[in-house]
């Protein structure tokens, strides 16, 4: 396995900085910072809550005080590749509620859209301000070698954990102002300003002047509550619950102890079945009757678009570096993991007779829920494995067991390997950007190829290299 502080047996360039910095302090002084941050993140209230599991649901996401680093260079290869998905997601996102022509063309086939639950009709013939279904999208990769990604998934809907980027690096630069001094690790606190930009160019044909900006929570119980507050704060926008907006000859407004207030663009961490009780759940107590009318009207914008859920679909994750050719016309930059579709009949036989060797995942699935890790899994979990798959064949991809790369993280005598992951955030509006970093993710136990938060894994710091 890619150990990514090392070439050989020599120290990578990249975490020199951090290699001087453990020869002069050792260890225990990193355990000093880590309880430090620690107290610090729970002072802040940086939680995720998981809930069904018993006990207090809010939870410190752990923090590994090892950043993960990259050159110039490597970021660059990232950063293009990103973009590059993104522009051809949204691409995709704007014609299978138009013209189709992909389908059309016989790359993508019409029942991986049409049957999709989270395809809304609703969309049918409308074209989002800008063409912009997905404004902020997250694509998970994983490295195998210096300089080598694979896309595992895109996270088109509404992607979380951009607060944890932020706040790691305000920990960070507190416990190590010295190693920040110098100018050499890329700043990333401007994605709020990057944000508030992109969705203030995607302001609705109705809107004049200035557009307000607000972002719609479903309220505290959400897992991802903190996040909402952080960035409604960080924009300084208001941030709003169903009940205090409304709609009214198809503008969306806010109550305020001064009057209505209308709101022109609305950043929603709500699912789509919930957004509009009038169009979608007509039980939602979550969001806002009329607004899809007023939306599809011009009087709104919503960011991320509903039914941009589509392009999350694992089985749609495997047409796009087809889509890169097709929309674009160029080839992808980052490659796909090899994948396996269920739903075919001589896929789903090999796939049947590997799955000791292959990872499986629910085409649905999300947060590291519902997966096979066949050279991890016993031979009783592989065949009750199988019953499912045989079930619903077309419920199920399956991939490579890949050989991810391991970043150093602090352990309790040192420093140990353990796998990581990234999610770089994309911002689509009048520009295609993204900060110079992104959401490491580190699976915490030894051995372990799982890197959520909710499954036990924990979040690092993303330094990009000015050189």
């Amino acid at each position: 396995m890619f150990n990514e502080m090392y070439r050989g047996d020599e120290v990578r360039p990249e975490y020199r900085m951090i290699q001087d910095w453990l020869n002069a302090n050792g260890p225990d002084a990193l355990n000093e910072k880590r309880a430090e941050a620690e107290a610090l993140f729970r002072r802040v209230g940086i939680t995720f809550a998981v809930y069904g599991e018993g006990g207090d649901p809010e939870r410190l996401i752990p923090f590994d005080m090892v950043p993960r680093i990259f050159s110039a260079t490597e970021w660059d290869r990232i950063e293009a590749g990103s973009i590059q998905r993104a522009r051809a997601l949204n691409a995709f996102l704007t014609d299978i509620y138009s013209e189709r022509a992909i389908v059309k063309a016989g790359i993508v086939p019409a029942e991986l859209i049409d049957g999709n639950e989270a395809y809304e009709p609703v969309m049918e013939g409308f074209i989002p301000p800008g063409g912009i279904y997905s404004h902020i999208c997250g694509v998970d990769l994983v490295q195998v070698s210096e300089g080598e990604n694979y896309v595992l998934e895109d996270n088109c809907r509404t992607p979380s954990g951009i607060s944890y980027v932020l706040e790691n690096r305000e920990v960070m630069s507190r416990m190590f102002p010295e190693l920040f001094r110098t100018g050499i690790v890329r700043p990333v606190d401007h994605y709020g300003d990057m944000l508030a930009e992109a969705m203030a160019s995607v302001a609705p044909p109705m809107c004049e002047g200035e557009p307000t900006l607000g972002l719609l929570t479903p309220g505290h119980f959400n897992s991802a509550y903190y996040e909402h507050t952080f960035l409604a704060d960080l924009m300084g926008v208001e941030l709003v619950e169903g009940p205090d907006l409304f709609v009214e000859d198809n503008r969306v407004f806010m109550r305020t102890t001064q009057g209505a207030q209308r709101i022109d663009v609305l950043y929603r961490r709500i699912d789509d079945s919930f957004l509009d009780p009038k169009c979608f759940r007509p039980d939602s107590m979550l969001g806002v009757p009329g607004i899809m009318e007023a939306y599809k009207n011009g009087g709104v914008t919503i960011v991320n678009a509903p039914g941009a859920g589509v392009a999350d679909d694992k089985a749609i994750y495997i047409y796009v570096p087809e889509m890169v050719k097709f929309y674009l016309g160029e080839e992808p930059i980052l490659p796909n993991v090899p994948t396996w579709r269920c739903g075919k009949a001589d896929e789903c036989k090999y796939v049947m007779e590997n799955l000791h060797d292959l990872v499986v995942k629910e085409v649905h699935g999300s947060g590291g829920y519902g997966m096979l890790i066949g050279p991890k899994s016993t031979k009783e979990e592989i065949a009750e494995y199988a019953k499912r798959i045989e079930a619903n064949p077309a419920g199920f991809i399956a991939q490579p067991t890949l050989a991810l790369s391991t970043a150093p993280t602090l352990g309790d005598d040192g420093l140990v390997s353990r796998h990581v992951d990234l999610r770089p955030f994309v911002i689509s509006g009048r520009e295609t950007k993204l900060i110079p970093g992104g959401l490491t993710r580190v699976a915490l136990k030894e051995g372990s190829l799982v890197v959520n938060s909710s499954q036990g894994g924990g979040v690092k710091d993303t330094w990009v290299l000015n050189k």
